[in-house]
């Protein structure tokens, strides 16, 4: 990148990860794109559910963060900021996504893009007529359409949706946090997610009958929301919540980890989930159900194991020595290393950024001198510092 960039991002989480896996993807990729000289400013609206003692990065160690209270806020503290950004990234599951993006694409006179990184989902939800922060006549509007997945899917987004262009930008993994720690192994097989409807009978297929019928061995599933009337094993360990900073000291506790996909994402295949990457960049083994496009990020039988039911996990969990299970973790964290860290995805976004300037012709907007904050528009960072989760009226 000849220069750097001013990005603005409006996500829906930076600083809590309660609950989603949006905030990691954000963190790894803000941290590597600022190590490389950009400044990065992140939007994010303040709720409930991720305030309080859910608010795991109040004050991110790179970038800014900004929380807002709503519609009215964003568009007066933050109105000079996103029109004079080099680059605007909106994305998915944004509160009231489908007015920021009107806003925002209204004012930007920078490059924008949206970052889908729930794309089967968003697309389900469109055909269904359900537009909770994306509608279809807003695709087009976007220079740019990234997504989580990649395959089919993209044509489609083009073709039915009308986007101008649509490129891949995955999950990945920070390096720097995760990584193989010598540790004890408290757990024969674990599985980290928020529950879902849709992935809840393959966690039952997957982990919850094989520890039925592996009762010496130990399980656990850690995560948000799962209904109390779940009949768990009683050698299945449930944790509600795992902090991203206790991620690698939970991944080298297991000898094999499991991945769960969506329901809509394995439909629409080639979508790989961050706790993918973070499990094998702790060199942990992975146990994975089967989606199209699997293949095409990690070796089946090499890198990654597949399994179609309790049948297979059980085989996995008994058969293989130590030595196989060591192998096939370590080639894994090879190949995440190679193509899937948050430092790649850095260099593919500034990519696509110079891909897009010779395209539109779109240039840096002109430099104008910031404009400093008033005492009533505290950021979220400096409202944090000072112990005060309100907002200034």
């Amino acid at each position: 990148m000849s220069a750097p960039l001013r990005i603005v991002i409006l996500g829906l989480s930076l600083t809590s990860s309660w609950g989603n896996g949006h905030a990691t993807t954000y963190r790894g990729l803000i941290k590597e794109l600022c190590r490389r000289g950009h400044e990065v400013t992140f939007l994010e609206r303040d709720v409930p559910w991720y305030a309080g003692e859910h608010r795991d990065m109040p004050i991110p160690p790179f970038g800014r963060v900004h929380l807002y209270r709503d519609l009215a806020e964003l568009r007066a503290r933050f109105a000079r900021t996103v029109a004079a950004a080099d680059l605007v990234i909106i994305g998915s599951y944004v509160p009231e996504g489908v007015a920021v993006c009107r806003w925002a694409l209204s004012i930007a006179r920078g490059l924008t893009a949206f970052y889908d990184i729930d794309a089967p989902v968003t697309l389900a939800k469109l055909a269904r007529g359900e537009m909770d922060y994306l509608s279809p006549d807003l695709v087009p509007r976007f220079d740019l359409y990234l997504s989580f997945s990649a395959g089919p899917l993209l044509e489609r987004i083009r073709r039915q949706f009308g986007a101008r262009r649509t490129g891949i930008l995955y999950c990945s993994f920070d390096p720097e946090l995760y990584f193989p720690e010598a540790a004890e192994i408290r757990w024969r097989l674990g599985y980290l997610g928020t529950y879902s409807d849709d992935r809840q009978p393959t966690l039952t297929a997957l982990l919850i009958d094989p520890a039925r019928s592996l009762d010496t061995r130990r399980f656990v599933v850690a995560g948000p929301q799962y209904p109390a009337g779940i009949e768990w094993p009683d050698n299945v360990e449930r944790i509600d919540h795992v902090p991203p900073s206790a991620h690698r000291a939970f991944y080298n506790a297991q000898a094999f980890t499991l991945n769960v996909t969506r329901g809509d994402m394995v439909a629409a295949g080639w979508s790989p989930s961050v706790r993918l990457f973070e499990a094998a960049g702790c060199g942990v083994p992975v146990i994975s159900d089967d989606w199209e496009g699997l293949d095409s990020l990690l070796a089946p039988g090499e890198e990654i194991l597949i399994a179609r039911n309790a049948d297979d996990v059980r085989r996995y969990l008994e058969e293989i020595d130590e030595d196989r299970r060591r192998a096939i973790g370590a080639a894994a964290r090879r190949k995440v290393l190679a193509e899937h860290s948050a430092a790649a995805r850095a260099r593919q976004l500034e990519d696509y950024v110079a891909q897009l300037r010779e395209e539109t012709g779109k240039v840096a907007p002109a430099r104008r001198r910031p404009i400093p904050a008033r005492a009533t528009e505290r950021t979220g960072n400096d409202a944090e510092r000072q112990g005060q989760h309100e907002r200034a009226p």
